[in-house]
């Protein structure tokens, strides 16, 4: 309700009406953005908080990025809180500690049990990864590092691809979708 109310106060804003047209608002530099992957219905381009107003390129494809690299991560840490409920890795997480999988409990209550020395590693991994493999945008198309579908090329396995531009740019929304209703999922 109240991302809807101060929806509904930007686009008074915007357009002059709480329940406005907004074809009716052609001046806007967010209309360089109608076209973009992400853009979809009901919605259509929605910056409530006006990031992308200065009509800057390099702005848009970073904020872009940005949005689907957390998107990606937030579904990791999504199927992280479901998994667990079901199965659990069998063996030790830290035999130097003592530690096993099964003991670790699920949600945030998993940070305490993980040893620090743990969590240098996975921060070393991540950065790792962030720095070094994926860091190249592939034809400046944001997300796009050349990984290919699920990122198995990075793996050695080669993928085609999307080769219709109707369906990658619907798979694209998709995975766009998901990430948002992921970041919204792991937000609580």
């Amino acid at each position: 309700a109240m991302m809807a109310i101060i929806g509904m106060f930007f686009q008074d804003g915007l357009t002059g009406s709480a329940w406005g047209d907004w074809a009716l608002y052609t001046d806007s530099p967010l209309r360089a953005y109608e076209n973009e992957a992400g853009v979809q219905a009901p919605v259509g381009f929605w910056d409530p908080l006006g990031l992308s107003a200065s009509g800057s390129n390099f702005d848009y494809k970073r904020r872009r990025e940005v949005e689907i690299k957390h998107g990606r991560v937030c579904m990791f840490a999504t199927i992280g809180y479901i998994v667990p409920e079901y199965t659990r890795l069998p063996g030790d997480l830290s035999p130097s500690y003592g530690i096993q999988f099964a003991a670790v409990p699920n949600g945030l209550a998993a940070l305490s049990k993980v040893p620090a020395l743990g969590w240098c590693q996975i921060v070393a991994f991540a950065g790792l990864v962030e720095l070094n493999i994926y860091n190249e945008q592939i034809n400046g198309e944001p997300g796009n590092y050349g990984a290919g579908f699920l990122g198995i090329r990075s793996i050695g396995l080669m993928s085609p691809g999307f080769k219709d531009p109707e369906t990658r740019k619907k798979k694209l929304n998709a995975e766009l979708a998901n990430g948002r209703l992921a970041m919204m999922a792991t937000i609580g």
